[in-house]
């Protein structure tokens, strides 16, 4: 059993992170941080967590810590993981992986040189309708993919929980950050090829200041097949996913979902060839079940903190392009 402490402790930790680890069957939470102690120390009570810090460093110190999820806002991922590295615990960090590639590269360098492991939680990758979605299309069932289509939209009022949202410096960037590195991360992964070229453009409001509200965004894969990037933080929740080939379409409308059944479809022109139902309800438990393995070293953490760096070239090379009005090169060769 691999006792987890949580960095961070906030709304995704009590929504997402502990109904998974309350299902999974190799790890549990035995510690928890926030920045006010009052606030450790009633979370800590009320989700049965015995330990209860105010500061990450102190966390990463317990003896009562095995490994470390980092789940604090992405500007404080880098400190927050270069912490856990340091007190060599396991760490797996919360997407996107940092704010820029640069504190990346330092994350994964620190990592390597103190043989730490260091995994992200793009969580979609355990879904199950995303991997059948993967085997299907690499068993050649649908054709060569021409064209890979991924949205993610939610509304992002000014009331909303995570305060810090429509912060650029806490936050980093808008919906290409904060859900377009999932769609992103999403097609490399069902396409298992790498993108090459970005572009992209951006709307902003009142609300989101010098963030985007929307984006468009085309990616060019190394093996020709385009992809394309929808993210809004003003529509309603809609998570749309199509991969079209030479000979068929693989359809779903909610996509990238974990509380909903996912209906996955095959187009043939005009026809629904075949449909298939799945339940992605395990995907937080099967992703720290996952790293879990690792931290005991039966498995490989299939995610390693070299893919969110990955993730941040494209996302940066998004950012380049809304200011340079050009398509981007994503320097993926650099790794």
């Amino acid at each position: 059993m691999v006792n987890f402490g949580i960095i961070g402790f906030g709304l995704h930790a009590v929504k997402r992170l502990m109904p998974g680890f309350e299902i999974s069957t190799n790890c549990r939470v035995t510690a928890l941080s926030r920045r006010e102690m009052t606030k450790a120390r009633e979370s800590a009570r009320l989700h049965n967590i015995p330990n209860a810090f105010s500061s990450a460093r102190d966390l990463c110190r317990s003896s009562a810590v095995d490994a470390v999820f980092v789940a604090t806002p992405n500007s404080c991922h880098f400190r927050d993981v270069l912490t856990a590295i340091e007190c060599g615990k396991p760490v797996l960090c919360e997407k996107p992986m940092a704010v820029n590639a640069d504190e990346c590269r330092q994350m994964v360098e620190a990592a390597q040189k103190a043989n730490v492991l260091l995994g992200i939680a793009q969580v979609f990758r355990f879904n199950e309708s995303i991997r059948r979605i993967k085997d299907r299309v690499a068993s050649g069932e649908i054709g060569k993919p021409v064209y890979a289509r991924s949205e993610f939209c939610f509304n992002v009022g000014p009331e909303h929980p995570r305060a810090w949202i429509n912060d650029l410096k806490v936050a980093g960037g808008g919906p290409i950050s904060d859900v377009g590195v999932h769609c992103i991360d999403t097609l490399r992964f069902i396409l298992q090829d790498e993108v090459i070229r970005v572009s992209a453009s951006g709307t902003s409001d009142a609300l989101s200041g010098e963030q985007e509200a929307a984006a468009p965004i085309t990616l060019e894969f190394s093996r020709g097949t385009l992809g394309s990037v929808f993210v809004s933080f003003r529509n309603e929740y809609r998570t749309p996913l199509e991969i079209v080939g030479t000979t068929g379409i693989l359809r779903s409308e909610n996509g990238l979902n974990v509380d909903r059944p996912v209906h996955v479809e095959l187009h043939h022109e005009w026809d629904v060839a075949d449909s298939e139902t799945f339940s992605n309800s395990m995907a937080y438990a099967h992703q720290v079940d996952s790293f879990a393995a690792a931290v005991e070293r039966r498995e490989t953490f299939p995610i390693p903190g070299e893919e969110g760096w990955k993730n941040q070239l494209i996302l940066d090379a998004a950012y380049r392009s809304i200011k340079s009005g050009k398509t981007e090169e994503v320097g993926i060769a650099q790794l």
